[in-house]
């Protein structure tokens, strides 16, 4: 059997490190073409002395200079590039079949849109490319035919346990409902006011996930099931009524799928992102994942509603879904920009609901028909956010 040829957008971030762990699983079956990462120069180095892709990109000029040097050094021929046009380069390589979108934030937007655009096998853990493009994207996917199977545990589990072949036709295939499960992070039990003077180390401590700072925080808020019902619309050619969120404190059922039958198919396992990699790495078959077997015995699972009150982001993704058009955009936008702000300490956590609410009552409604649309947007919102937080602090 041919090899995959792999190109990692996001080598160095969580989930390449995981890609990278499943694909060193199985020699022979996986050859790498290239790795891209923004300034994590040691991490990158390691992986190119393991992995030996063809390629190496680095999103900083002055971190790939460093690789390159380092590389030389130790006797590697690996190829450095910089910039975002190398990005879409190696997205698009005719060399590569699969790519690994694992970019965080709108950033990985373009590269992963043109991998679509080329026809590649599209392994989708940058939710953002869907939540800022949806429509665009979508149509990007069916006219190259390319093929798209996401990476989000969520989203993974509603791929695996819709039947095989679902084409987006919910009443042909008699699905009544999504349900994507959530957390509740780590503010889950804690007051609306505790929440609201949450410091990032609190924000960051997620109970179940190792994952990067930015998810995390999203987690806190919910803020990353509002996005992943956004991307849950468009992969699944869903409607929002048919989109549910259940708070799941222990993150063994990933998500489900309701049937008009009655039945509910529901996909768990050990909360390890190496899962859903391994089945899409995969697909259609099933490979070793290296992750432990979920032991059931003596566990207890609990389920119970979010409450949008305490964690309002998840109800400003509802609303954005509903208005359409550049709003999913804004949201995203203004949301990146209130999570940095409140890493950088710049910024409370109450102040990140405040100021995406903030942004789309000012810039939602624009147009969103062309990628360009909808990086003006991503800019707008960027300002508008990032000037309402600075205002709040004045």
């Amino acid at each position: 059997m041919r090899p995959r040829v792999l190109t990692i957008l996001g080598a160095t971030g969580t989930i390449g490190v995981n890609t990278l762990d499943v694909v060193a699983r199985h020699a022979g079956r996986f050859e790498v073409f290239a790795l891209t990462g923004a300034t994590q120069v040691e991490r990158m180095l390691e992986q190119c002395r393991v992995h030996r892709p063809r390629v190496a990109v680095m999103n900083e000029p002055a971190a790939a200079a460093a690789l390159h040097d380092r590389l030389v050094a130790a006797g590697l021929d690996v190829e450095v590039r910089s910039g975002t046009a190398a990005l879409t380069e190696v997205a698009t390589a005719p060399e590569v079949d699969t790519v690994m979108a694992a970019i965080v934030g709108a950033a990985g937007l373009p590269a992963t849109l043109a991998a679509a655009q080329a026809g590649k096998r599209i392994l989708l853990a940058n939710k953002e490319t869907l939540v800022v493009s949806g429509q665009l994207f979508m149509d990007a996917v069916a006219a190259s035919g390319a093929e798209l199977l996401p990476i989000d545990s969520e989203h993974n589990a509603i791929f695996q346990s819709l039947p095989r072949g679902f084409r987006g036709d919910f009443q042909q295939a008699g699905v009544n409902a999504l349900w994507l499960t959530a957390s509740g992070g780590p503010f889950r039990t804690l007051s609306e006011e505790a929440i609201a003077a949450a410091t990032p180390a609190q924000a960051v401590a997620h109970p179940n996930w190792v994952m990067g700072k930015k998810i995390s925080v999203d987690s806190a808020s919910l803020m990353n099931k509002g996005l992943e019902v956004i991307e849950a619309r468009w992969l699944f050619n869903a409607h929002a009524e048919q989109i549910k969120v259940l708070v799941h404190p222990q993150s063994i059922v990933h998500s489900m799928v309701e049937y008009v039958d009655g039945s509910v198919i529901a996909q768990m396992g050990t909360p390890d992102m190496r899962t859903p990699i391994a089945y899409a790495l995969g697909f259609p078959e099933r490979i070793d994942a290296g992750v432990p077997m979920l032991e059931l015995m003596g566990r207890q699972l609990t389920f119970e509603a979010p409450d949008l009150q305490r964690f309002p982001c998840l109800q400003l993704a509802f609303d954005a879904l509903a208005a359409g058009g550049n709003a999913a955009a804004v949201l995203n936008a203004a949301n990146e920009v209130a999570v940095a702000r409140f890493l950088d300490g710049a910024a409370s956590f109450g102040a990140i609901a405040a100021s995406i609410a903030h942004a789309l009552d000012k810039l939602a409604g624009g147009p969103a028909s062309t990628l360009d649309d909808l990086l003006d947007a991503d800019r707008q919102a960027r300002r508008v956010a990032d000037a309402f937080i600075g205002a709040a602090r004045a």
